[in-house]
């Protein structure tokens, strides 16, 4: 399995890839630009080719970017709409510029006029994005649904998915997120129940779609809808939880990636959350 986590693009995008292997990731996810704001700076001199260079050297890999917290590509208001797919393309332009090969997006929020209404939007600014940039795949996440977001139920993503014109869904897959997950009420804590999801999103979603996966525990119960990461084993998934997910074999060549909580000193924390699972993946 590869397993990997998020890390900070702080003083350059080569330096995520040197804490990635501080830690021993097999895989990396990052942000391109600053996460919470609109603007996307311009790379610096050299920065595309030093943090190409540092992933060829390093052999860590694939690269999962992240896009910024302020999007909304199922936004009610027009203005914010616009703005938001103005700034997708501007994710996908960066993540083709990099070398990165997949982008994760929260399908968004519909603002109150109903899931049909966002789905729509959501698929509308997917498609023109799509037409824009060239390379990338965007994977849509599977989220924990608080408040009018998109993305809790499984139904949702194949709905946004399917209404994209067929050229460009090929470039549309899935993000799942254990905690999402689990606070939207899928349990997959037991053998059985983990079979029971995995026939759910086959159903639903299709084979195959399912591109990279973020490893997280939940400090808020099942069905929830409360999205609140914890540290893999202390929260209310449990390692049982994580067994059934890194021991299918579905999942090989899937990044597994942690968003767990980054205390001081991350190196400690992540390292101890990557040997968990990766001890969870060899148990007998």
């Amino acid at each position: 399995m590869l397993f990997g986590a998020h890390m900070s693009i702080a003083g350059g995008m080569d330096q995520a890839v040197d804490r990635a292997r501080m830690v021993g990731c097999d895989a990396l996810q990052v942000f391109t630009k600053n996460n919470n704001q609109w603007r996307a700076a311009p790379f610096r001199a050299g920065e595309v080719e030093t943090f190409r260079r540092r992933l060829a050297e390093t052999g860590i890999g694939p690269v999962v970017a992240h896009d910024g917290y302020l999007i909304n590509l199922a936004a009610r208001v027009r203005s914010l709409w616009k703005k938001s797919l103005a700034a997708f393309i501007v994710e996908l332009e960066r993540c083709a510029t990099l070398g990165i090969p997949y982008l994760v997006t929260h399908p968004g929020a519909h603002g109150g006029d109903g899931e049909a209404q966002g789905i729509r939007r959501a698929a509308e600014a997917l498609e023109a994005s799509l037409a824009a940039v060239r390379g990338p795949t965007v994977l849509l996440e599977a989220t924990a649904g608080q408040g009018t977001s998109l993305g809790w139920r499984f139904e949702h993503l194949a709905a946004i998915r399917g209404a994209v014109a067929a050229p460009l869904r090929r470039r549309i897959g899935v993000c799942l997120d254990t905690c999402h997950l689990f606070a939207a009420g899928y349990d997959f804590r037991t053998p059985a129940a983990y079979r029971a999801l995995r026939r759910e999103m086959d159903a639903t979603l299709g084979p195959g779609l399912v591109r990279a996966i973020h490893v997280n525990d939940s400090k808020k119960g099942l069905g929830s809808r409360v999205d609140r990461h914890d540290h893999i084993g202390r929260g209310q998934i449990g390692l049982a939880g994580f067994r059934q997910f890194v021991r299918d074999r579905a999942w090989r060549g899937v990044p597994m990636l942690l968003e767990t909580p980054k205390e001081p000193d991350f190196r400690r924390t992540d390292r101890r959350n990557l040997a968990v699972l990766r001890r969870l993946a060899g148990a007998a």
